[in-house]
């Protein structure tokens, strides 16, 4: 797991800092949005945090690990863009593009678009598709 510095803008792009963005989430808070939540999972892939990325997938789709550690080269992540965040009851799709770079390699994006469900009060990440 990265330490992020505290006095940075967050990973997810919001210039208040990680203590006031992501990182209540990732220490238990509950996202109040969908889009929230999918900023939160961006910084916690950005931080390495396995244990948030699985704790907040929905358990019908979720995986059973993501290896991230193993993960070589690691991904250094670039930005976030959220382009859409619609809610409609319990359910919400965020559409978002990644930036990241593997290695030295060229920088790439990732184009997804996420389905969220909320339960008891709590949104989750269900999956995404590449459009």
């Amino acid at each position: 797991m990265q330490v992020v510095d505290t006095l940075t803008p967050c990973p997810c792009g919001n210039h208040s800092g990680y203590t006031r963005c992501c990182g209540p989430l990732h220490e238990g808070g509950i996202a109040q949005t969908a889009e929230a939540l999918m900023r939160s999972r961006y910084s916690a892939y950005v931080l390495k945090r396995e244990d948030y990325l699985l704790a907040t997938w929905h358990p019908s789709t979720r995986p059973a690990s993501l290896k991230l550690a193993a993960q070589h080269p690691a991904p250094s992540w670039l930005g976030l863009d959220v382009k859409r965040h619609e809610e409609d009851g319990e359910s919400a799709t965020v559409e978002f593009v990644a930036r990241l770079r593997y290695g030295g390699g060229k920088a790439q994006r990732m184009h997804e678009i996420s389905r969220f469900v909320r339960e008891l009060g709590r949104w989750y990440y269900l999956d995404g598709h590449f459009p």
